[in-house]
């Protein structure tokens, strides 16, 4: 996964009578929470953020500036000050200058009378927020693991926020079927995040599918065939061998183009061209999502059916605050109020990840049929993925937009299993040839329904509504949290003075 350094810095008191006394051991705090990042911080393929530290305490406009200077040398891009005593706030103007203002800042200082960080904290981020600059801060113990949770949660929202910036969404096609809440809204997008599109028509990936190479459709197939066995539902139309390997080709296509522009997500429309004339985009819309395929592990490549472009953004982000993981994309299909459940369905958009939520393909792929696409929305035809999702504690989020405003709202619920009798009657009100999540959220029908923004939602394993209220907050855009999680929020102090 593409990440960002990260900087750490302290600032000292400008007398050199009290720096020659306390620098030894503001030197040892830093390099403590040096470590504890390097620890703390790590994304599901292994990857790690590096960490830049200061080459000195900031005890002079010198200092300032030279740390500045070696933090953009370094390439840093998300800022944490560290307080461990008393310092000169105006200090931190020419670090913040040069490594930039548009930068992720986050303060964390201990809570001690005789070492007082949290004054020197203080009165530093309250220059910076007279500036107009939003910030956050932590104040507790270094050992303390709740402050390491809490830094570790700010860390992971700023990485994603940062790391976004740069990145090209590749759309194949068009928004599908009129869904206009699937628009790649441009100037909000590229202001807010620093994200762009590339549009490609679905004419491409026909082409493209015509080079390549047999033997790697083969190898895939045989993979498939494997893992599912007579799970593969061939019915001599709608699902043959050829339909399947076509939907292979489709992914391997998909994949190529992805690589040779550099995109760094992607959406594909599929109905109704693909879904008529060519063949349903599911099995490549799940293999691009999922963490492996048959050449073995790989990075998640999130990829919105129906180029959905707000479902394909808020993808990129829950896959950065996951560290990594595939990222549910669903309709919101059905309310079952006997229950207080929902039921999240999409014709095969679904990882085959969230059947089991492991990394090991024949772990999930032993819950996983593959049915004939039905003729009625689908008579180009190919495999449509079935499974229920197993428990799990989610998190879903939706990217929306008012009058050019972006916003997210987030909400977390229970992915539950019901007994098979009750699943059956359910899945047949919807289709039950698709993939299932039962949900219980946790907030009250009436709430979600007033504002969720569109019929797709996304979500990912765990509690990350904190990571995700801290990047909203570092983006500067509204966190809507629903439920019993929105008691656990302040509105920052820029939405207070609105």
């Amino acid at each position: 996964m593409k990440l960002v350094p990260i900087g750490i810095a302290m600032l000292g008191d400008e007398r050199r009578t009290v720096m020659d006394r306390v620098e030894s051991k503001c030197k040892y705090q830093i390099e403590k929470f040096a470590d504890i990042l390097r620890n703390k911080i790590e994304y599901i393929n292994g990857t790690k953020p590096e960490i830049v530290v200061a080459p000195k305490i900031i005890s002079s406009i010198k200092d300032s500036k030279e740390v500045g200077e070696y933090f953009l040398s370094k390439g840093v891009r998300i800022l944490v000050l560290l307080y461990y005593i008393w310092n000169y706030p105006y200090l931190v103007w020419p670090l913040v200058d040069i490594v930039g203002k548009d930068k992720p800042i986050l303060h964390v200082s201990n809570n001690e009378g005789l070492y007082p960080g949290n004054v020197g904290l203080l009165a530093t981020d309250g220059a910076l927020r007279q500036a107009g600059l939003r910030t956050h801060r932590l104040i507790g113990d270094l050992d303390d693991p709740k402050l390491q949770d809490e830094v570790v949660k700010w860390i992971i929202a700023a990485e994603a926020y940062v790391s976004l910036r740069g990145q090209v969404y590749g759309m194949y096609g068009g928004h599908s079927m009129g869904m206009e809440t699937g628009y790649f809204h441009m100037i909000p997008i590229q202001k807010t995040f620093g994200v762009t599109v590339y549009q490609i028509d679905q004419l491409w990936l026909v082409k493209e599918m015509e080079k390549v190479p047999e033997e790697e459709v083969e190898k895939g197939f045989k993979w498939l065939s494997e893992l599912l066995g007579d799970r593969i539902k061939y019915d001599g139309k709608a699902l043959t061998p050829e339909k399947l390997k076509m939907q292979l080709r489709l992914y391997l296509a998909m994949k190529k183009v992805n690589e040779e522009y550099g995109f760094d997500f992607c959406g594909i429309k599929g109905q109704r061209e693909l879904s008529e004339h060519v063949v349903i985009p599911d099995i490549a819309e799940m293999l691009m999502n999922d963490p492996y395929d048959w050449n073995g592990p790989k990075e998640p490549f999130v990829c919105a059916t129906e180029a959905d472009s707000l479902g394909a953004l808020t993808m990129q982000i829950l896959k950065y605050i996951s560290r990594g993981l595939p990222v549910l994309f669903a309709d919101v299909r059905l309310y079952v109020p006997e229950k207080d459940i929902w039921v999240f369905v999409n014709s095969g958009e679904h990882a085959s990840f969230y059947a089991s939520y492991s990394l090991d393909p024949k772990v999930n792929f032993r819950k996983i049929t593959l049915w004939p696409a039905e003729e009625m929305y689908f008579p180009a035809g190919g495999a449509s993925v079935e499974f229920d999702s197993d428990p799990a504690e989610m998190t879903f989020a939706r990217l929306g937009i008012r009058d050019d405003k972006l916003y997210m709202v987030i909400v977390r619920g229970d992915a539950i299993d019901l007994p098979e009798e009750e699943k059956k009657k359910i899945k047949e009100q919807t289709n039950p040839t698709w993939p299932h999540m039962f949900v219980k959220l946790k907030a009250s029908y009436e709430e979600f329904i007033n504002v969720f923004p569109a019929n797709h939602i996304h979500g990912i394993p765990g509690d990350h509504v904190k990571e995700l209220v801290y990047f909203c907050q570092i983006a500067g855009i509204k966190p809507i949290v629903l439920g019993e999680d929105k008691k656990r929020f302040l509105p920052p102090l820029w939405e207070q003075l609105k």
